[in-house]
């Protein structure tokens, strides 16, 4: 075309920024230097491409752009600029932009609920849902998924309850998407049976309504309805696909089933004809590094058709440790080391791996080694909701205001697990000091997004069947439900 206007400039722009940002950008250059003029169509595919191609830089400079051609009061633009910001992770700016629309609609609101959960801002996330519903701004599906997720990765039960509460109110529940999302809060907030009660009473089921629920039943260590939900998804004419192999292939991880897992593998390249992705991979190594066969584990990363992540790495080096493999430790955590150099986590646990090996010497040149590079590890945690109230333990602290009687508790505690016959395991500990001092140092043990140790693992147990309670724990890979004496995940973990 001899001299195409901004219609057309806007619809290749447009197009370009589904499929190739950066091409979108290269095409609004060109579409300047022909002196062709932007309007408010031309600058939300550009914004929108500048968010995917992760170039804050350049949407700044359009940000500039847009304030040059006197478009920043046009809402569809406003709107488009919060969004790039708060999914950037820019949020002030994103707020500051927000907070100067004279007439907010839910996209603008939505932009900014978006943008709280990719930054991993969950609370702000829902607190912001709730000023929204208090200045009467009716939530869309949007809205809702976005709130969804906050409560999931939060852990958040009780907000998650009050969200499914507004979904059946407003006339959501007949949304697919949204009832997927519900089963996939309800599993990572801990209850899975509420999950198991939305996807029974699911009058249409889709593909991601049998994944949420599979992926969830594996996190929760329930690895045989895993199977038997995938066996009857079949049988009802669904064709799985990559996302509901990763769910039966991390049921079988927690189950520690090698056999079952290799079956699910193989059947889903010769079956399905799915070619798998690094989750597949990553599954399967940390099965068969769980289970030992390091062998086996080594010979797939070298038959992998991509470069294994540090996921995987850190996966293996976990294993080294449970079977209390030195030398391979070293040898896999220098591959942690070359890829993720600014990470503690690969030397801490290549320190905890000597310090199980009483190798002392080793443990203080991991740690002077950690100090010369200026890395700390962040400290374990524990949360603990009670009362819709969270409540944030570090190991040993004394900042709760009830610090006092929860020590008191934790005494007595320890004298009724020392008469059921709990013998603590101070190889756990990770430090050389006195057995005496080893032993305390495990009442108090606290940690959160690690793989919980052996000794808490069996103290949980007992205690679950001490005091008749049902404990639901999350540790880094999945729900642990202790009740009588024994634990879901069989021991498994």
């Amino acid at each position: 075309m001899e001299k195409p206007n901004t219609l057309i400039w806007n619809t290749v722009i447009r197009g370009q920024s589904l499929s190739s940002p950066m091409s979108a950008l290269d095409f609004y250059i060109r579409m300047l230097l022909f002196d062709v003029l932007p309007n408010s169509y031309t600058f939300p595919c550009i914004l929108k491409s500048c968010a995917k191609s992760r170039n804050t830089h350049v949407g700044k400079q359009i940000h500039g752009h847009i304030l040059k051609f006197g478009l920043e009061l046009d809402a569809f633009v406003h709107t488009s600029l919060i969004n790039m910001y708060a999914s950037r992770g820019y949020l002030e700016d994103a707020r500051k932009l927000f907070d100067e629309i004279p007439v907010k609609d839910v996209v603008s609101w939505n932009a900014m609920i978006s943008g709280y959960v990719q930054s991993s801002q969950f609370d702000k996330s829902i607190t912001f849902f709730r000023e929204m519903l208090r200045a009467e701004v009716m939530p869309n599906e949007s809205t809702m998924l976005s709130v969804l997720s906050a409560c999931s990765q939060s852990g958040d039960l009780e907000s998650g309850k009050w969200v499914r509460s507004l979904i059946e109110e407003n006339g959501f529940r007949t949304k697919l998407r949204i009832v997927n999302a519900l089963i996939d809060m309800y599993a990572k907030c801990g209850d899975i049976e509420a999950a198991k009660q939305v996807f029974d009473r699911m009058g249409m089921k889709s593909l991601p309504s049998w994944n949420a629920l599979i992926s969830g039943l594996a996190i929760h260590g329930d690895a045989t309805h895993a199977f038997d939900l995938f066996s009857t998804m079949v049988d009802e004419g669904f064709k799985p696909d990559d996302i509901t192999f990763v769910g039966v292939l991390s049921a079988c991880t927690q189950a520690g089933l090698v056999d079952l897992g290799r079956k699910y593998f193989n059947s889903m390249i010769q079956d399905y004809k799915i070619s798998p992705k690094l989750h597949h991979y990553g599954c399967m190594i940390d099965l068969l590094g769980r289970s030992g066969l390091f062998n086996e584990a080594e010979a797939l990363i070298e038959t992998m058709p991509m470069e294994p992540d540090g996921a995987i790495w850190g996966s293996l080096l976990a294993a080294c440790k449970l079977h209390k493999k030195v030398e391979m430790a070293e040898k896999v955590a220098s591959h942690l080391f070359e890829l993720e150099p600014t990470n503690p986590g690969p030397y801490v646990l290549l320190s905890n791996i000597y310090a199980g090996a009483s190798r002392w010497d080793d443990v203080a040149k991991i740690r002077t080694k950690l100090n010369d590079l200026g890395m700390k590890k962040v400290p374990g945690c524990t949360l603990i909701e009670i009362d819709s109230i969270v409540h944030e333990f570090l190991v040993g602290d004394k900042l709760h205001p009830q610090s006092e009687a929860i020590y008191e508790m934790l005494d007595e505690v320890d004298r009724l697990l020392a008469l059921n016959g709990h013998v603590p395991d101070t190889s756990e500990v990770l430090y050389d000091m006195d057995e005496d001092w080893k032993e305390g140092a495990l009442s108090h043990h606290s940690e959160r997004n690690l793989r919980v140790c052996g000794n808490c693992h069996s103290a949980t147990k007992l205690i679950s069947k001490i005091f008749n309670r049902e404990i639901i724990a999350r540790d880094r890979n999945l729900f642990h439900h202790f009740k009588d004496g024994k634990c879901s995940c069989m021991d498994q973990w």
